[in-house]
């Protein structure tokens, strides 16, 4: 059914709900959601006022033995009769009711800066010196090329446009990465390290890593928030699987229907899969070299937490990030984005985006996101307090890596003239 808002909130906070709704660029009607939610609740009660007196009516003629009376056969006919038109009523609220409370999107957090579009991010800070070099640097499918690193000429006649044969010392590179950032977060003392120098009041428990499904079901995957059908998400034809566009959508989906005890909790996760992406409408964009593939791997951050600690546990995805960042040398401005452009189920997110000189810019090469119950909701899935209360539990995911994206923010940073590439010295073992 899709990710959603808590309805109660939306009752308690409708005039907020609106604004902070078209602050992110949907157009609901929060006053007739609500209308809607009223003759639920009436006719959700009479139901229940219905079926009790059904039950009460079993329980009598169960006393009294032998054969029911007609008139208690007749009353029994009568409530059978109200309770189905009942039910067919909240039916047809509910075809209409779902869908309008299914739109209204996760609310910003209020550090979250108002915008109506990505132009009005907001560069937080920069850090690091855009790399010089004293000869005129080259973008990374120049480098990649003239290497025999990078082959997109035979993959597209394999596979048609936007795929590559990534080869060589391009690969060992990948591999290293990956094992290199497993290390950091599966290493309990470096995440402390990270934890105090951000004054974040999470455990140092260390990530799990998880090599996850490449295919999603439909009803788990509308449930994430993220099927995103017409631009990204590839549909197999004969079942209802789509396949992964990150590695977190099929991460978010793994407790579904579950309690957990809060003493698990947080669990973390880092999923490393190769995705799939259809990247409809951004034809002509970044067709060259490996910035925008249909096919890429990603190294993925995934979290459950307490609400409690669920921002905290987004900071520290993102302190891992800028460590990450920071170790490999790269410089990197970090954008906290705005309400237009966090996505539907974020409360909110920011972006890392490296320096690319070949290409005299700055790229995204990293994102976090914090979906406080808003994934979880839909999901179904909670936490089980110490005292036996339950809660929906918080999501938050981050990047560790996109592969191709860092390959090449490594490849143009660290280039020599003569077109090698200098390995960071955190990859060299």
């Amino acid at each position: 059914m899709g990710d959603m808002l808590d309805i109660r909130y939306i009752r308690e906070h409708a005039k907020e709900v609106q604004t902070k709704s078209e602050q992110k660029g949907y157009s609901v009607d929060v006053s007739s959601l609500l209308k809607l939610d009223d003759e639920r609740r009436v006719v959700s009660q009479e139901l229940e006022e219905q079926q009790r007196v059904k039950k009460e009516h079993a329980r009598e003629l169960g006393k009294e033995g032998g054969k029911p009376s007609d008139d208690a056969l007749a009353k029994g006919r009568d409530v059978k009769v109200k309770i189905a038109a009942l039910e067919e009523k909240l039916k047809t609220i509910d075809e209409q009711f779902l869908p309008a409370l299914k739109k209204i999107p996760n609310m910003p957090l209020d550090f979250v800066p108002v915008g109506a579009s990505e132009d009005e991010n907001v560069i937080a800070k920069t850090v690091g010196e855009p790399t010089k070099f004293d000869f005129a640097p080259k973008n990374h499918w120049q480098i990649g090329e003239a290497r025999g690193m990078i082959d997109k000429e035979r993959a597209a006649k394999i596979a048609g446009s936007r795929f590559a044969y990534v080869k060589g010392n391009l690969v060992r590179l990948q591999i290293a990465l990956v094992h290199w950032a497993i290390d950091v977060l599966t290493d309990a003392p470096t995440l402390q390290r990270i934890i105090d120098e951000n004054k974040l009041k999470v455990s140092a428990k260390p990530f799990v890593p998880v090599l996850p499904p490449a295919v999603i079901r439909t009803e788990a995957y509308e449930a994430t928030g993220r099927l995103n059908a017409e631009e990204q998400t590839y549909k197999l034809a004969d079942d209802d699987l789509w396949l992964n566009a990150s590695a977190e959508h099929s991460m978010a989906p793994m407790y579904m229907n579950e309690i957990l005890p809060e003493a698990e909790l947080p669990i973390r996760y880092v999923a490393y899969a190769t995705s799939f992406r259809r990247e409809a409408g951004t034809y002509g964009k970044d067709m060259e070299g490996i910035f925008r593939l249909h096919q890429f791997d990603k190294l993925e951050m995934e979290a459950f937490t307490t609400p409690e600690t669920g921002l905290d546990e987004h900071k520290l995805q993102v302190a891992i990030q800028e460590y990450l960042m920071q170790q490999l040398g790269l410089p990197y401005e970090f954008v906290q984005k705005c309400t237009a452009d966090i996505g539907k189920p974020n409360a909110a997110g920011v972006d890392l985006n490296a320096w690319f000189p070949g290409q005299g810019r700055y790229r995204e090469t990293h994102t976090a996101d914090y979906m406080t119950d808003f994934q979880s909701r839909d999901l179904k899935i909670r936490v089980r307090r110490q005292d036996g209360r339950t809660d929906l539990v918080h999501t938050a995911d981050a990047t560790a890596f996109a592969m191709s994206r860092i390959l090449k923010a490594l490849m143009e940073n660290n280039q020599t003239a003569e077109g090698r590439i200098r390995v960071p010295e955190v990859l060299r073992p």
